[in-house]
């Protein structure tokens, strides 16, 4: 199979789930390069332009979104098409802040196989899209923190339901609980220095 420009790019940072994207898209004769984060897609990028942009959403180190406005705002990048990956918790207003970056296709996990395969088939095969202008940095950032807030507000309730259930359960039913109650707030960390770094960002806008 002869695929324009270069190898389709798949980021995704669960071992298991980028695992079976890069193998059905393999099978399926398409030559694929993977990365775990958004930094080292363009880390990537930078040695080979790839056809297509397949990203997950939420991710260590650069998550999907800045990693799209990072394409988005460089001419050399701007027209490679961008699939967007995530789960089921998924907003309207993720999604169209996800199309509002040129994302021009949006997929829910778990993934439909035979879906997947078409959307990436029709992307490689009909020619750039018509995409949005780039958004400005101030309105880029505007929006990511919006979508930051909602995380960190579903993290929290997902962290208080699991302190509710911990209560509740013997000990011997503690440990799985334990593991997932820890990285729910190892996540919610994580937003939570992100959006910190936004607040400044925009404070910034502000006095300038």
């Amino acid at each position: 199979m002869n695929i324009p420009y270069g190898p389709i790019l798949v980021v995704e940072d669960v071992p298991n789930v980028l695992e079976l994207l890069e193998l059905t898209l393999r099978f399926k004769g398409y030559p694929v390069i993977t990365a775990r984060n958004g930094q080292e897609a363009l880390d990537k990028i930078k040695n080979e332009h790839p056809a297509l942009v397949i990203t997950d959403i939420f991710m260590p180190v650069m998550d999907g979104y800045v990693l799209a406005h990072s394409l988005r705002s460089d001419p050399q990048t701007r027209q490679i098409p961008l699939i967007f990956l995530s789960a089921t918790n998924i907003t309207p207003e993720d999604n169209q802040f996800a199309i509002r970056l040129g994302a021009v296709r949006f997929m829910e996990k778990p993934i439909d196989t035979e879906e997947f395969l078409l959307a990436v088939a029709e992307l490689l095969t009909q020619g750039p899209e018509l995409l949005p202008e780039p958004l400005g940095e101030h309105e880029f950032y505007t929006g990511y923190r919006e979508r930051l807030e909602h995380q960190l507000r579903h993290k929290n309730t997902q962290i208080s339901r699991t302190e509710r259930l911990l209560s509740t359960l013997p000990d011997n039913q503690h440990s799985v609980f334990d593991a997932l109650l820890r990285q729910s707030q190892n996540d919610r960390d994580e937003i939570q220095a992100e959006l910190n770094q936004i607040y400044q960002i925009l404070d910034e806008f502000k006095r300038s």
